[in-house]
């Protein structure tokens, strides 16, 4: 088969345009490098929806930001991904501060940020009473919210998946080349895909994906940047998240209460760490602990239930880079997606798609398209409602995840799902297990036991989250009459 258009990277970015494509006649493949979507820069950021105040004007990112809030809003509720309008401050501690957040209103009204005001010290503490006495001022942001990032990739891939877009896991591209007019996609496995079209929405890697077709119009540097998550005692002491004013380096660290109930501090700011360099050191996680000590002395950070670092892209433009290559008029960059980023992707892809339907991509719209998704999460349900679902299904009332209240009913819903996991983080990214304070430690056993079950694989082949990483290397003994692994 041909495709109309093949999408590389199945991030924020690529799932928000596979969805939108899938609304069209179109034949449509998602193209992504590891064994599971949202593994790359949208499973490790700081999991926010911008206002769409720090963006230049004029900028792509000024463009999609705002725009892209409000869409956000209307996808999570129509998919149920998880998402609340927190608002978000940006805190000033002197007269230099403040003259940054009057700086950040002016480009929030310009950019189209509803509902901004500028506040003394004492109003914003009045709201966060755990904000450091040293806050003079600030900047509050209503639209602003928290999410779960990777609940929002997959439920979007999901939905055009359901809506026939096909989805290639663990293909590296590795070589493009034109034939009869097409692209050639091949992977590293030596897999080939045909396409007309080609959407760049690689990440990190965009610029390694361009330069395939001979287009060195940009380069991407990357940016390491590592968080603290905190116990869920520690997520009460914070309703907004709170910036302070940003630098050089970014928007600098933020202490911001999650989706899932817990606090996340960081990140730190790690320029030319290397696109594959996720992992954390002493050294930044001091930085980090420091840093945040001028927002608040509050948080205890004894209390740390784990500890992570992301990467993002730091493109030579400055800005998004979003349009036809100069070097193939079918293929288009989505690149050097930055923060604001993931707030962006709906708008973004819109965009996209009205640029690759003016191309000459099939234009019909599918009269069935399929939209609402209800994943039954256990612990949110009502005492009648958990009673008629475990009455419907036993386990639903098999709780194996403790720390998260997370039931084999669900993993098990989650297995013979629309993108099927097939790898202890695949399970935990999709309902949970394995989120707590023991951080998979105790249910992890179980979660790998289920899998195996389920989906009828060995279990040494079940991996933790990337290829490679497996759990068990095989059988070591014998206890009564079954092996023990």
């Amino acid at each position: 088969m041909t495709y109309d258009v093949a999408i590389i990277g199945a991030g924020a970015i690529g799932c928000a345009v596979a969805r939108e494509l899938s609304r069209y006649d179109c034949k449509t493949v998602l193209i992504e490098k590891e064994n599971d979507v949202a593994m790359g820069t949208t499973c490790a950021n700081s999991a926010i929806i911008h206002a769409g105040y720090d963006p230049k004007p004029g900028t792509l990112m000024a463009k999609y930001n705002a725009e892209g809030n409000r869409m956000a809003g209307e996808i999570c509720e129509e998919l149920d991904v998880p998402f609340r309008r927190c608002g978000s401050f940006v805190l000033a501690f002197d007269e230099n501060d403040m003259k940054t957040v009057r700086e950040l209103f002016e480009n929030g009204t310009a950019n189209g940020v509803p509902g901004m005001e500028i506040l003394s010290g004492d109003e914003v503490r009045k709201m966060e009473p755990h904000v450091s006495e040293e806050c003079v001022g600030a900047l509050f942001a209503p639209s602003a919210g928290i999410i779960n990032p990777w609940g929002f990739a997959l439920a979007m891939a999901e939905q055009a998946v359901l809506n026939g877009v096909e989805l290639r896991l663990s293909f590296a591209v590795s070589k493009i080349e034109k034939e009869g007019g097409n692209f050639v996609i091949t992977g590293k496995n030596g897999e080939k895909i045909a396409a007309k079209f080609i959407v760049n929405a690689a990440g990190v890697y965009s610029d390694d994906i361009a330069n395939l077709i001979g287009d060195r119009s940009f380069t991407q540097n990357s940016s390491k940047g590592q968080y603290y998550i905190l116990d869920k005692n520690q997520g009460e002491l914070f309703d907004h998240v709170m910036f302070q004013c940003p630098g050089p380096l970014g928007k600098g660290i933020l202490v911001s209460p999650t989706i899932h109930g817990n606090l996340m501090v960081g990140p730190d700011a790690n320029p030319g760490s290397g696109k594959d360099n996720t992992a954390t050191d002493r050294k930044g996680l001091d930085h980090v602990i420091a840093a945040s000590r001028k927002t608040t002395t509050a948080v205890n950070f004894r209390e740390c239930v784990r500890n992570f670092a992301g990467v993002r892209s730091e493109p030579s433009t400055h800005d998004f880079i979003i349009g036809f290559s100069g070097a193939d008029d079918h293929f288009m960059n989505v690149a050097g997606i930055k923060s604001p980023g993931l707030s962006s992707s709906p708008a973004i892809a819109a965009d996209v798609v009205k640029m690759l339907l003016e191309a000459g991509v099939p234009s019909g719209k599918k009269e069935n398209f399929l939209r609402g998704r209800k994943p039954l999460r256990f612990k949110e349900l009502s005492p009648e409602e958990k009673k008629a679902a475990i009455a419907e299904n036993p386990a639903y009332g098999h709780v194996i995840c403790r720390c998260e209240t997370i039931t084999e009913g669900e993993i098990i819903d989650a297995l013979h799902g629309v993108i099927v996991p097939k790898t202890l983080d695949g399970i935990k990214r999709r309902c949970g297990a394995g989120m707590g304070r023991c951080q998979g430690g105790m249910c992890g056993p179980k979660v790998l036991g289920i899998i195996a079950r389920e989906l009828k694989i060995p279990p040494e082949e079940i991996l933790q989250n990337r290829d490679g990483s497996f759990i068990l290397t095989g059988k070591t003994g014998k206890g009564g009459d079954a092996d023990v692994l």
